[in-house]
């Protein structure tokens, strides 16, 4: 029911005798709810009228016969004729504010006396609701109470909206806590309108708090507008994440990332997720590192973008942020940690209908022939590892590549780095070097399966491309490196041999379920390459991924299901492991463990090129 509309007007005793038995009794007017208000002192006497129904008309009966009257008025009853009387002009009075027969008259139907009415209350009450909006310079229960009242009648006064919107921040600011959280928890009152994107926007800022429940306020009346009006909400929000301080910055891009997700589908129409889309771009022109992750997090998230071609829109979008066109230098750190950040968003999004063929193309041209002098700037981090293992989950949604050739010949070299030739043996039969050389099966695992993926593509590579000298070098080495896994993989299963549950959860038997994991697989695609001529056809899980159900087949494939083969079966262990690699020197076992994740490892630093590092000053204070 829309809200009551009262007004009080002093009038003559002709009004009372002008309107008695006379009133229009039209739909509307039979509507009406006109009550009585017992108004006034005994020195000033009032007059009252009420609306009486006998049979099938309405009267006006007169209460009083003195001079002077106050009549009061509810439209609440019928929302379409306060709308109605609302849009009718202000009458003039005179100058002494009665109001004649001839005034009475000119007044026409009950609904322009009805609105008529509303214009003495309007004009009246504009000067209360000022002082109520000078109550905010009062003291604290001035300041409560002009909390509770700006928003509850701030509706009925537009052309006070700037004074009121102002005096409801300043209370925002309040030294008070208690005022602070009432004002707060009544902004969404003004969120009417052109005004709702300055509201959203001013609660944006207002995440700045650290005060928890205040934050919680902001969230809460944010996602209550959000319902109003998503559109116009972002807009605000988009305007402080572009210009405002980097708390709200920062504090308004995690409120992105962890609310939109929660709202219903029609809140986040497909018009909404495009505007994010849109104004997220704009956004990404000038970001830090976990900045953009956050962002992938939320377009990611968008339903518009579940599609191919919406996936495919974020690779581009992430390929942009990479800048794969510009020269790679493996000595800035910024650099690395840039490409491998995007690279890292980009793999998830990778399938066999969008194509991982820039990517792949940038590590095996650029990356690969640097590979030894990568740094990065996180400590502890194997940047080398870290490369191959995005490159082997790349390489299985690679497409037609226009050098393949030529990047499978630098895999081919890089590969050959990482599987040493048997050592020499002296007259006496024993090793004529000092040290044995180390097997590294992670670089292994990871090179050995992208050149499996990628030789596919090319499955005349080994036998026609290179020279029979060249292909012998190559077998020897394989031939090496295979004796040298049977003796781990024997090891490793007499080891885990009879462990399950809570026994297999220990740091020393992970490591060990990891190893076995990559001596298999390593030995798997070994197999495949002793083939005359050599296979590609087998498939292997890659030992840090997990392994796929059966039943998940409405799912994208992983990147080790592209062959047309059945897959087999994995070695028992944790789903998913912290990455773990295993290196085991001459036929010791290694502790040496690298870890690798996808989440954010510290921030992008240096210039800001490409805007990936610091986003230079921005605006600071209140810019409500």
């Amino acid at each position: 029911m829309a809200s009551e509309l009262q007004t009080k007007v002093s009038i003559t005793n002709k009004f009372t005798n002008h309107f008695k038995g006379d009133y229009n009794t039209s739909t509307h007017c039979s509507r009406l709810n006109l009550e009585l208000s017992p108004l006034g002192t005994a020195s000033t006497p009032r007059f009252f009228f009420r609306r009486e129904r006998r049979t099938d008309q309405h009267r006006w009966k007169s209460v009083s016969s003195r001079p002077g009257a106050a009549l009061v008025l509810a439209a609440g009853q019928d929302s379409r004729l306060a709308r109605a009387v609302l849009r009718v002009g202000p009458l003039a009075t005179r100058a002494g504010g009665g109001l004649g027969r001839d005034e009475l008259r000119a007044c026409g139907s009950a609904k322009t006396l009805v609105a008529f009415f509303l214009c003495i209350q309007y004009f009246q009450h504009k000067d209360a609701y000022q002082a109520i909006l000078d109550g905010v310079k009062g003291g604290a229960k001035e300041k409560r109470l002009a909390a509770q009242f700006i928003p509850k009648f701030f509706k009925h006064f537009p052309e006070l909206a700037d004074s009121a919107i102002n005096a409801q921040l300043d209370l925002c600011e309040d030294e008070d806590v208690s005022i602070r959280r009432q004002a707060i928890k009544e902004l969404p009152q003004f969120a009417t309108g052109d005004n709702l994107p300055r509201v959203a926007d001013i609660l944006t800022q207002l995440l700045q708090s650290d005060d928890s429940a205040e934050f919680n306020l902001v969230n809460n009346a944010l996602l209550s507008i959000f319902k109003m009006d998503a559109k116009g909400t972002l807009g605000g929000l988009f305007s402080q994440i572009l210009q405002g301080e980097d708390i709200v910055r920062e504090r308004a891009i995690k409120f992105l990332s962890t609310k939109l997700k929660t709202l219903p589908e029609e809140v986040m129409t497909k018009e909404v997720e495009d505007f994010i889309l849109t104004e997220s771009k704009k956004v990404l022109e000038d970001v830090t590192g976990e900045e953009f992750v956050l962002f992938m997090k939320i377009l990611s998230g968008l339903k518009s973008l579940q599609t191919v071609s919406g996936r495919q829109q974020l690779v581009e979008l992430v390929a942009e942020q990479a800048d794969l066109e510009q020269t790679f230098n493996p000595s800035d750190p910024d650099c690395v940690d840039r490409l491998l950040q995007c690279t890292r968003q980009a793999v998830p999004l990778f399938s066999k209908n969008v194509h991982s063929t820039k990517f792949v193309t940038y590590f095996c041209e650029h990356v690969l022939p640097n590979l030894s002098s990568l740094s990065t700037p996180v400590e502890g981090l194997d940047i080398q590892l870290e490369v191959l293992k995005l490159l082997a989950e790349m390489s299985s949604f690679c497409g037609d590549m226009e050098k393949l050739e030529s990047n499978l010949k630098k895999l081919f070299d890089k590969l050959l780095e990482y599987m040493p030739l048997p050592p020499e043996e002296a007259e006496n039969g024993e090793n004529a070097g000092n040290e044995e050389p180390k097997l590294q099966f992670s670089y292994v695992e990871c090179l050995l399966y992208s050149f499996h993926q990628l030789g596919r593509k090319l499955p005349d590579f080994l036998t026609a491309k290179l020279n029979a000298e060249k292909l012998k070098d190559f077998k020897i080495r394989l031939q090496y490196f295979a004796r040298g896994l049977q003796v781990y993989i024997r090891q490793l299963r007499l080891a885990l041999q009879g462990k399950t549950g809570e026994a297999l959860k220990t740091e020393e038997n992970k490591i060990k379920v990891v190893a076995l994991k990559i001596t298999n697989n390593i030995n798997v695609l070994i197999k495949d390459l002793f083939h005359i001529p050599p296979s590609y056809k087998s498939t292997v899980t890659l030992s840090w991924k997990p392994v796929q159900k059966a039943d998940a087949s409405q799912k994208r494939a992983s990147e080790d299901t592209t062959s047309s083969s059945p897959p087999k079966k994995a070695s028992a262990g944790p789903k998913r492991d912290a990455r773990q690699i295993y290196n085991p020197p001459s036929g010791k076992y290694s502790s040496n463990l690298g870890s690798f994740s996808y989440e954010q490892r510290g921030g992008f630093r240096g210039g800001r090129g490409r805007g990936w590092g610091g986003r230079g000053n921005r605006s600071r204070g209140r810019i409500y």
